[in-house]
Order: C-alpha cells, then sequence, then structure tokens
C-alpha cells in the first residue's frame, strides 16, 4: 500500500496534503522534530529528535517503493528516488530521475556561493499565494493518480 510521507517540519501544504490523501484513503505520516511538534486527525505524526537531517533519515528510512514524499530537500528527493519513491516538492515541481542531478548540481552551486560571499543565508521564496497551494494541489493530486495506476 502506498503512503504519503510529509517531511514536515515547516511544511506549507500539510493540510493540502491530508484533505487529498483523506478523499483518496491513503495513509500520511507527517515527520518532525521535536521543535516543530505537529497534531493530526488524519495523520500519523512522528517527533524525532532535533538534529541535522533526523527528520530527513527517519524519512528516509521509513518509505519503501511506490511511496510518495513530499519534501523540499533535494537530498532527501535524490535519496527516496533511489528507493523507487515518488517525491514531490512544495511547489507542485516532481523531482524525477531526469531532473534530480540538475537541482543537486544547482543545490550545491548555491551553497559554494554563499561560502565565497561570506553570507549564511540568501533571501528566500515569496509568501506563499492561493495560487501556489492550488499548483500543487493539482500536481499532487496527478501524481497520486499516476503511483495508484502503476500498482
Amino acid at each position: 500500500m502506498t503512503t504519503i510521507y510529509v517531511d514536515a517540519d515547516a511544511c506549507p501544504v500539510v493540510k493540502q496534503v491530508e484533505k487529498i490523501a483523506r478523499n483518496s484513503n491513503i495513509p500520511v505520516v507527517l515527520l518532525c522534530d521535536t521543535s516543530h511538534v505537529l497534531n493530526s486527525e488524519y495523520s500519523e505524526v512522528i517527533v524525532v529528535d532535533a538534529g541535522a537531517d533526523s527528520v530527513d533519515f527517519a524519512l528516509i528510512n521509513r518509505c519503501k517503493k511506490d511511496d510518495i514524499v513530499v519534501t523540499q530537500d533535494y537530498g532527501v528527493a535524490c535519496m527516496a528516488l533511489s528507493k523507487k519513491a515518488f517525491p514531490i516538492h512544495q511547489s507542485g515541481k516532481w523531482y524525477t530521475n531526469e531532473n534530480i542531478d540538475e537541482l543537486m548540481m544547482a543545490r550545491h552551486l548555491s551553497k559554494v556561493a554563499r561560502r565565497a560571499s561570506n553570507k549564511s543565508h540568501l533571501k528566500g521564496p515569496g509568501k506563499r499565494t492561493e495560487d501556489d497551494n492550488k499548483r500543487f494541489e493539482d500536481s499532487f493530486q496527478t501524481l497520486i493518480k499516476e503511483v495508484l495506476t502503476i500498482k
């Protein structure tokens, strides 16, 4: 059975994931660390110790082939792909074997640029809009249909 795993630390689409998953009767597991404790009436919530990548490793240790992984972390997406899971970004972009190398390289180059400029934080994304949520929902529903068709 397909399960949806959400890298839920500061994830802006948890409510959308739960609504769509409930309508599709797919279980959801929200993973967060002790500084982002969540509550849910639908999802199983797993809280792990705070620490660099603790949520990421807990998620990857649980996910398996044909699961869906919601994450904005390219490293988590890459590991999910290696397990034949289906990762999706909160923007609705699907991570694939065809695009992950380019995304990982872009992440690396950004990290190098930050170190070279002695800046530890670049400007983040703009405020999330209803259009962003709609794009995610449409893409997420399409991904679920595809995954369920494969099985």
